[in-house]
């Protein structure tokens, strides 16, 4: 009894353990199901999802809540996609999945394209906001890449001040030491390192790079602030950022040494800028081979010497330099005017200077030029430099001048056989303010509407304005509805403006035709590369110079794509008429 009574216990036990592992087993799985389904919830915002919710609170600042990586984590996943920018998407209609649509060839091809183009301010400002927006990177693209694409644009334009808001705003990425180091240089080459201190200072303190820091140190020195440069000398000793180089010159400028290389360092423009000021008569021949930031700093520091003008080789390594934009081009004009020729050469320069070669040509001719007092010959002369410059691939740097020359002999002055070649080599300055306004309310697209755009004019009156304007002109019968009249009467109603019913703009549309391929753009969801496809279509012109049609067509695929800053910038410039 006893021994059935031990069975029936034993078993008893064994039935237990059994019912206790599949319970067990079952809260595994359990575990694992909600792992996985809560793990499913974390995904990219679709592409059509907005940031209403977790819209950033300022440039600076991305919430926390979102799920997007900003800044480099060690504790992150080595596959997480990481955003870079200035802009908030949002502020210009664009989400975070602006580019992911679009493969990266054809956002690889377009760059490359819009860099053989000079583009115009308008094009490079809508440029800017389009690869500057936070945003995940093209399809088929690291988001290295990207981020290098974005600081390249930026270096190669020199956007200074974005420059040091990306900085601000994205604290670890890929390239950013060569970021620090373009900042550094930029204030160094300048050769006004007073001014080039002072600006360095106001870049956030957050930021830590050995070169910026040792720029910072030499600041400190030439402020006379010696203490506090030998204290940040020390820590960056400690840290192993400092070198041998950098510890000679700022031991010597400290008084701590009375001697110090004599050696040109060229590793880069610091240490050049440091061996300049601390060799005695200090001389550099600058070759094809000098960086293009040394090159720029001994322009602006008048560094740059010919020592025997009959140097044909180092003129031309010159010329290409200026060429380039590293050397002033007064420079290569000061070395012309010291080319002698004598008395029977300048007389018959007209037949002569076709028998010399490269500079000796064109020094000869320039100082023809100088000495002519009739406007018709000074033309003459200026023309023919123009075709020497062009015949030895160096007419950039040509053009700045003979444009200025242009300007101060003044068009109206300019004799007629020579007036439409000299208004085309006039260069105009984008940066000049296009003109004042002047409103024309016989022409529906000058007319007191575009104040609404102009002014930023949310005057309740501007309804009926539209009621009175467009009533007016219809009563003109021989009035011509122009496509500068049509994309400003589309963009009013996507303002939510009503257009009289007597005006039928939708029958004037057919006449112009938006080609096909760039809405279809609009219908895969690629907004950002339509909106690229656009600054390559203004390209180096300003929207004012471009034809109506292409005014309206342009302005047409903003209002569909709900790009409206962009559009208004179209609008104010190409429309307006100005005086």
């Amino acid at each position: 009894m006893k021994l059935k009574s031990f069975k029936n216990l034993f078993c008893l036990l064994i039935f237990s353990l059994f019912i206790t592992t599949l319970n067990s087993e079952e809260k595994i799985d359990i575990w694992k199901n909600n792992e996985n389904k809560e793990t499913s919830n974390v995904d990219k915002p679709k592409p059509d999802q907005k940031l209403n919710q977790n819209k950033f609170e300022n440039p600076n600042k991305i919430n926390q809540k979102q799920t997007i990586k900003i800044e480099d984590n060690p504790l992150s996943s080595s596959n997480e996609v990481k955003i870079f920018g200035v802009y908030d998407p949002e502020d210009f209609n664009f989400d975070l999945n602006m580019w992911t649509s679009t493969s990266a060839e054809d956002v690889r091809s377009s760059i490359k394209r819009l860099k053989r183009i000079e583009l115009s301010e308008t094009s490079k400002d809508i440029l800017e906001k389009i690869l500057l927006s936070f945003s995940y990177p093209p399809d088929g693209m690291t988001d290295e890449e990207f981020v290098y694409l974005k600081i390249n644009w930026l270096i190669e334009n020199d956007r200074i001040n974005t420059i040091e808001d990306f900085l601000k705003q994205n604290q670890e990425f890929k390239g950013k030491d060569k970021v620090v180091q373009y900042l550094v240089d930029k204030n160094i080459s300048q050769a006004d390192i007073k001014k080039g201190c002072e600006r360095i200072k106001f870049i956030d303190s957050t930021i830590k790079d050995s070169y910026l820091e040792k720029f910072k140190i030499y600041c400190l020195v030439f402020n006379n602030k010696n203490s506090q440069a030998q204290l940040l000398l020390d820590l960056l000793r400690e840290q192993n950022q400092s070198d041998k180089f950098f510890d000679d010159k700022i031991n010597y400028l400290l008084g701590i040494t009375t001697k110090t290389s004599e050696k040109i360092n060229e590793k880069n423009l610091l240490n050049f800028y440091l061996s300049s000021i601390t060799i005695k008569d200090f001389n550099y021949q600058p070759t094809k081979k000098t960086k293009k930031e040394i090159w720029k700093y001994l322009n602006s520091a008048n560094l740059i010497k010919l020592e025997d003008i009959n140097d044909k080789e180092k003129i031309k390594e010159l010329e290409l330099a200026a060429n380039s934009g590293q050397v002033d081009e007064k420079t290569i004009f000061g070395i012309y005017k010291q080319v002698e020729y004598n008395l029977n050469t300048l007389i018959n320069a007209k037949n002569i200077y076709q028998t010399l070669k490269g500079s000796d040509g064109r020094a000869l001719i320039y100082q023809k030029y100088l000495l002519s007092e009739d406007l018709e010959n000074k033309l003459e002369y200026l023309f023919i430099l123009d075709e020497l410059f062009k015949k030895d691939k160096i007419d950039k740097l040509y053009s700045n001048f003979l444009s200025e020359k242009l300007k101060e002999i003044g068009l109206e002055n300019i004799p007629d056989n020579y007036k439409e070649i000299a208004q085309r080599k006039i260069i105009t300055n984008e940066e000049i303010s296009l003109g004042k306004i002047r409103y024309n309310d016989r022409i529906l697209h000058q007319s007191k509407l575009v104040k609404f755009y102009v002014e930023n004019d949310g005057n309740k009156k501007i309804q009926k304005d539209i009621d009175k304007i467009i009533k007016k002109i219809n009563k003109n019968k021989k009035y011509f509805f122009s496509a500068k009249d049509l994309a400003l009467v589309e963009s009013l109603k996507k303002d939510g403006f009503k257009i009289p019913t007597s005006f039928d703009y939708s029958e004037l549309a057919k006449k112009y035709e938006v080609p096909k391929n760039l809405f279809q753009l609009i219908e895969k969801n690629q907004n950002a590369f339509l909106a690229l496809k656009i600054v390559e279509i203004i390209g180096e012109d300003e929207p004012s110079q471009l034809d109506p049609e292409t005014i309206y067509f342009v302005v047409n695929l903003l209002n569909e794509m709900d790009l409206i800053e962009m559009r208004n910038k179209v609008l104010i410039s190409a429309l307006p008429l100005r005086v």
